[in-house]
């Protein structure tokens, strides 16, 4: 089966739901037909011109970005603009782009963008900056009653459909045997037991999860594999409570002085353009850290207990605020504390490829996209 567009959007919002993004953000699909074929998957944190030439290296690749080509609504799509000259350049060589931005850096899989800064200081005891509240899971839970000698053979129609996949297992139940009870009426023809009687019958009751997305094929599996004239069943809306949000916050392994984290960052993740503000050699033991734009989060970092605060695109009068309140700051700039997490963006990737069936190499963009020098 030859992967696609459409197929790997519906990965990419599997892993990282629309649902996790911030409501001025814009994922998901942006440029692309979903019925174009996929035969490599980039990943990058922008879109460039670079980084599409790169693209049309291979023919059918897609672009998985971490920052939208389009943030906002387009009046026009003409090369008068750098969006739509980008936009443009990429359909008119059938190169796909979707993105992954906010509900990336939310992400609680080890692939969030904030993740690499706490890695490479060796945070302990983490949490997130800003926690996100509980979401709707991407899973659902079903609940049937099967008889005893059907158990088997729904089972494996369930399966086969999607159900009962959790995490590198497959076919993974719940069952509980129990006594349904009904009377048929009318025109029924019942499997087992008579028209007009009340009638008992020993079942099992069975329990699988279902990722949403396959819902449909499953109960379709399920009325055709079941041998009820009607199968009773439940879904059962299954919230994800897994910490996540904005952010992290951690403790370092021993007090450390300020110049020795910001040179630490500047070799290790890598940051050329680092700069800080605060007392080099005074010792921090709290950090608090966003990747990418995060001067918003100064006071979060504040209400953390934070000794230092790690992000990128600091503004003149914030880091003024936050010296005041005697939080240290260190700017390692937007590209490097974000750039670090696409390796581990592309390995989740490639986890949830074998989940969902799909066989595109993913790879991770060569282009720098940095542009200060």
């Amino acid at each position: 089966m030859v992967d696609t567009v459409g197929g790997w959007t519906a990965l990419v919002e599997a892993a990282y739901p629309a649902s996790d993004a911030a409501t001025w953000d814009n994922v998901g699909l942006q440029v692309g037909d979903p019925t174009w074929p996929v035969e490599r998957v980039l990943v990058a944190l922008d879109v460039t011109s670079a980084v599409l030439d790169e693209a049309a290296e291979n023919s059918h690749t897609l672009i998985v970005a971490h920052h939208p080509l389009l943030f906002r609504p387009l009046s026009r799509l003409t090369p008068s603009t750098a969006s739509g000259k980008l936009a443009l350049n990429a359909a008119s060589r059938r190169i796909a782009v979707t993105a992954a931005h906010t509900n990336l850096d939310v992400a609680a899989d080890g692939a969030g963008t904030s993740v690499p800064i706490g890695d490479v200081l060796e945070l302990t005891e983490r949490r997130p900056l800003v926690v996100a509240a509980p979401r709707t899971a991407g899973r659902v839970k079903l609940v049937t009653f099967v008889p005893n000698e059907a158990l088997e053979a729904v089972i494996d129609a369930l399966a086969d459909a999607g159900a009962g996949r959790i995490g590198d297992y497959e076919r993974c139940s719940f069952r509980v045997v129990g006594t349904g009870t009904f009377t048929p009426a009318g025109d029924a023809h019942p499997y087992t037991g008579a028209v007009g009687q009340a009638n008992e019958v020993a079942e099992y009751r069975l329990e699988m999860e279902v990722p949403r997305c396959d819902v449909a094929h499953v109960l379709i599996a399920l009325e055709e594999a079941h041998p009820y004239e009607e199968a009773a069943y439940d879904l059962v809306p299954l919230v994800d409570v897994t910490p996540r949000g904005i952010g992290l916050v951690g403790s370092l392994p021993t007090p450390t002085p300020l110049g020795d984290i910001a040179e630490q960052l500047r070799l290790r993740l890598p940051a050329p353009h680092l700069r800080f503000c605060g007392d080099p050699s005074r010792l921090m033991s709290t950090v608090a850290c966003v990747g990418g734009a995060g001067d918003s989060h100064i006071d979060d970092a504040i209400n953390a207990g934070a000794d230092v605060y790690i992000t990128g695109d600091l503004r003149h009068h914030v880091t003024l605020d936050a010296q005041e309140m005697e939080l240290s700051l260190i700017d390692a700039g937007h590209h490097a504390t974000e750039v670090a997490a696409m390796p581990a963006f592309a390995d989740r990737l490639v986890h949830w490829r074998s989940l969902q069936g799909l066989a595109a190499p993913v790879i991770v963009s060569r282009i720098p996209t940095v542009p200060w020098r």
